[in-house]
């Protein structure tokens, strides 16, 4: 194909493709609503709550030019699904707040709340998650994972926007997680880096069903952990030992980890020769 013809081909792409926002816009409207809902994200100084609120309007302003750019793919009208998002950012503001403390509680290294959330990766990948999920639950298209896709390109943690998350959720460190779509996980969870919530199956026909496991309160999964299914349930108060493989549930109050068959050479006791 000459030259020519292929920007003329690439012109027609772009002639008749679908208006929708771009991921700048979206992850800039992103980091000024963080940037609103915490100070420590934030690199201005408000001197009055007449001036917040005029960025809060002006975020609000964003938001519905970001969904009206969609509105013939969205579930409701755009200034409806704007203000329901709006409605439910208290809520993750709160949500948000039990986590920063469930982090600073859970890593000795932790120093202050500042700390977490201005520069702990875990804090703004579930963060973003938890305004994902709300776009995600209200019919909301492709906004949800320029969102997370983003996060986990920052932060090397990838949580699907459709899973669900209870209060007061703890990632440490978080490089390598895996969290896919229909992840159930409930209260006081930790995890740490390299954990994979996964399917069993990646076949196209599963879609629709519930694929991944669910995590019941107070559970903590510890590094390179893999878990895998649908109907494999990991039991509350359980701790999940670094580098498993789980397909089946997991009784409550369990412990499993990897115990080697082999005994290392340096612990071997000295034999007769």
């Amino acid at each position: 194909m000459k030259e020519q013809q292929f920007i003329q081909q690439l012109f027609h792409a772009h002639r008749d493709s679908r208006k929708i926002p771009s991921p700048s816009e979206v992850c800039s409207w992103l980091d000024g609503l963080l940037s609103v809902m915490f100070p420590e994200l934030s690199n201005r100084r408000y001197r009055s709550e007449r001036e917040v609120g005029q960025h809060y309007q002006q975020l609000k302003l964003e938001l519905f030019t970001l969904l009206e750019k969609i509105e013939d793919l969205l579930p409701a009208r755009a200034e409806d699904l704007e203000a329901a998002f709006l409605d439910e950012l208290p809520r993750n503001y709160e949500l948000l707040q039990m986590d920063a403390d469930a982090i600073m509680a859970g890593d000795p290294a932790a120093v202050s709340r500042t700390e977490v959330i201005r520069t702990y990766p875990g804090f703004r990948a579930i963060a973003v998650f938890r305004l994902a999920n709300t776009f995600h639950r209200l019919g909301v298209p492709l906004i949800p994972r320029i969102l997370t896709e983003h996060v986990h390109g920052v932060t090397g943690i990838d949580i699907h926007p459709g899973a669900t998350v209870g209060e007061r959720f703890c990632i440490d460190h978080g490089t390598g997680i895996v969290i896919g779509e229909t992840v159930e996980i409930g209260n006081n969870v930790k995890i740490y880096q390299g954990v994979t919530l996964g399917a069993l199956s990646v076949r196209k026909e599963y879609a629709k069903t519930k694929r991944h496991p669910t995590i019941e309160d107070n559970v903590v999964i510890y590094s390179g952990a893999t878990i895998l299914g649908g109907e494999t349930i990991i039991g509350h108060d359980s701790v999940i030992g670094g580098n498993v493989w789980i397909t089946r549930s997991v009784a409550p109050g369990s412990r499993v980890y990897y115990k080697s068959v082999a005994q290392p050479e340096a612990e071997r006791t000295p034999g007769g020769m």
